[in-house]
C-alpha cells in the first residue's frame, strides 16, 4: 500500500541514546542550559514519549485487522469517535481528534477494537491528515473487502492554532469514500446523520 512502510528498528538502546543525545543538543541550540536542574531528565523524557507518540512505526497497519469474523450482516457498521493524536509531517507539532468509520460488510466483519487500534497505527507516526483518513480506508477495504468504507477525521491542529496564523479552535474535517458509499449518495447521507446523533 502507497505511503505505509513497515519500520524495522536496528536497536532501541542506540536510538536512545541518540535521541538523547539531540534533544539535549535542542536545548542547547535554542539557548538553554541542559544542564539546569528541570532540564537534567528532559532528553529521557522526549525519547520516552517519542517512543510512545511514534509507536505506529513499529506497527504494520495492515496486520492490525488480523482475523476478520464470517458474518452474514450486509448492513451499516458505525464506530465513531474513536479518539487520535498524532505528530504533523510538517513542523513535528502535534494535531488530534476524533476517526469515525462506517463499512457495509460482504460476509466479513472486524473486531470493533481493532478499528480503534488501526487508527491508532495509522495515526501514531509523522503524518497529514488527508493521508490518515485515506490510509484508513485502503486498509478496511483490502482487508475486508466490504461493499463500500466511509471515514471521516476531524482534528485541531498545533500547527495552525499554536504558531504560523495561530487560529485555535478552527477544525479540519477530511473524508475518504469507497465502493458503495461513491455511488450511494444515500448511504452517504445516512452515515454524516448517524455521526452527528
Amino acid at each position: 500500500m502507497a505511503g505505509v512502510k513497515d519500520y524495522v528498528n536496528p536497536s532501541v538502546d542506540e536510538n536512545r541514546k541518540q535521541i538523547e543525545y539531540h534533544v539535549k543538543e535542542i536545548l542547547r541550540l535554542i539557548g538553554e542550559d541542559p544542564e539546569r536542574e528541570g532540564l537534567l531528565e528532559t532528553p529521557a523524557r522526549v525519547t520516552r514519549m517519542y517512543e510512545e507518540i511514534f509507536a505506529g512505526y513499529g506497527v504494520n497497519p495492515r496486520d492490525v485487522l488480523g482475523v476478520s469474523f464470517d458474518e452474514q450482516h450486509e448492513e451499516l457498521v458505525i464506530v465513531r469517535d474513536i479518539v487520535y493524536y498524532s505528530m504533523c509531517e510538517h513542523h513535528m507539532a502535534p494535531f488530534f481528534g476524533k476517526a469515525h468509520i462506517g463499512y457495509i460488510p460482504s460476509g466479513k466483519i472486524a473486531g470493533l477494537s481493532k478499528l480503534a487500534r488501526l487508527v491508532e497505527a495509522v495515526s501514531r507516526r509523522l503524518q497529514v491528515q488527508e493521508r490518515i483518513t485515506s490510509q484508513i480506508a485502503d486498509i478496511m477495504e483490502e482487508s475486508l473487502q466490504p461493499h463500500g468504507v466511509m471515514v471521516v477525521v476531524e482534528g485541531e491542529h498545533l500547527c495552525m492554532c499554536a504558531r504560523g496564523v495561530k487560529k485555535p479552535g478552527s477544525k479540519t474535517v477530511t473524508s475518504a469514500v469507497r465502493g458503495e458509499f461513491r455511488s450511494n449518495e444515500a448511504l452517504r447521507s445516512e452515515f454524516l446523520a448517524l455521526l452527528k446523533q
